[in-house]
């Protein structure tokens, strides 16, 4: 519990030190622009302290709403400190904005991991270790990412990881 509260602590502390928010957003296209959606830059980082707006759970639940107060009242909860897709893709945009294209890459891949649940993702972390796992059940984790949890980026990496599995001779029976 200690940790939470050091957690929560260092969020207060940064919430009070916020920044202006940066003026040099700017719309990417016509539908961004509908959407009230900015494309982020470098000029946005840190996020949480130049948008934090932006800065919420998937619950909706802001970063500003997380306060000692409110947790000692019982009113943050686990998922309340969980972090949204909309939030790393955000944070995608800032790292592409500087150059860092493969980190962009991580946030979408985190963004699509929001929507499994954790319990399962687990299970597939688990069944991607070296030789847990048959091509067949691995092929199956790759199709449940993509089409049960719309996370087309993760599946082609559980594919990759099939095709270097099958060279490398790590499936399940392979040892």
């Amino acid at each position: 519990m200690s940790e939470i509260n050091d957690l929560i602590n260092k969020i207060v502390k940064e919430a009070g030190q916020q920044a202006p928010h940066s003026e040099t957003t700017v719309p990417t296209n016509k539908a961004d622009k509908q959407a009230g959606h900015t494309k982020m830059t470098a000029a946005d980082y840190p996020l949480f302290k130049k948008h934090p707006e932006m800065v919420n759970a998937p619950n909706g639940k802001n970063i500003n709403e997380i306060t000692i107060e409110a947790a000692i009242n019982g009113q943050v909860k686990p998922e309340d400190l969980r972090i949204a897709p909309a939030t790393l893709k955000a944070q995608g945009e800032i790292a592409e904005s500087a150059g860092r294209g493969a980190l962009k890459s991580n946030f979408d891949r985190a963004a699509e991991l929001t929507a499994i649940p954790d319990e399962r993702l687990l299970e597939m972390y688990g069944a991607l270790r070296p030789y847990r796992s048959t091509k067949e059940e691995l092929l199956a984790i790759a199709d449940e990412l993509e089409n049960k949890y719309n996370a087309k980026v993760t599946a082609g990496f559980v594919r990759e990881a099939v095709e270097m599995y099958g060279i490398r001779k790590k499936f399940k029976g392979d040892n």
